[in-house]
């Protein structure tokens, strides 16, 4: 029952502890998947190296883990408020082209960086833009000014990435 408190434990401070860091940082991957990735190798590692001869307390653990990562997507499918909880909402950064200076503070991006995917989109200007949004995962979509559309690129270009 210790190893499963203990993992309990350290789920929720992890979870936590990444959505204090925001949105940027967990890009294309969530919270839970990073989670899972640091954590599990490690509950194995002293079962491996004989620090800790129970390779069932390492299953356990384990399986306390995934447990409580299947549970948080269950949450947070069936509550609204849960999800927003557990994986944010998205955030406006630029509307009517111009930036919203107070959620690119508190998301900490630079308007260079919004420039820069405005840029991989085909846009060159910030009017172009209607809106600007940080997703929940990370990602920047961009909704041109009705009328504008990025230039099309031919299978010839060059991707500009």
């Amino acid at each position: 029952m210790e190893t499963v408190l203990r993992i309990g434990f350290i789920y929720f401070f992890l979870m936590v502890a990444f959505r204090a860091m925001g949105k940027r940082e967990l890009n294309k991957m969530s919270a839970f998947e990073l989670v899972m990735l640091l954590l599990i190798p490690d509950l194995f590692q002293q079962a491996a190296i004989r620090e800790d001869f129970s390779m069932t307390n390492a299953t356990v653990a384990t399986a306390t883990l995934m447990t409580l990562v299947f549970l948080t997507s269950v949450i947070s499918h069936v509550s609204k408020r849960a999800h927003e909880v557990i994986n944010g909402a998205p955030t406006v950064l630029v509307t009517a082209g111009r930036y919203v200076e107070e959620n690119m503070n508190r998301e900490r991006i630079a308007p260079d960086e919004l420039l820069a995917e405005m840029h991989k989109a085909g846009y060159e200007r910030l009017e172009q833009i209607k809106w600007a949004i940080l997703e929940d995962d990370g990602k920047i979509s961009l909704v041109p000014v009705d009328g504008e559309h990025p230039p099309q690129r031919s299978d010839d270009d060059p991707d500009p990435s």
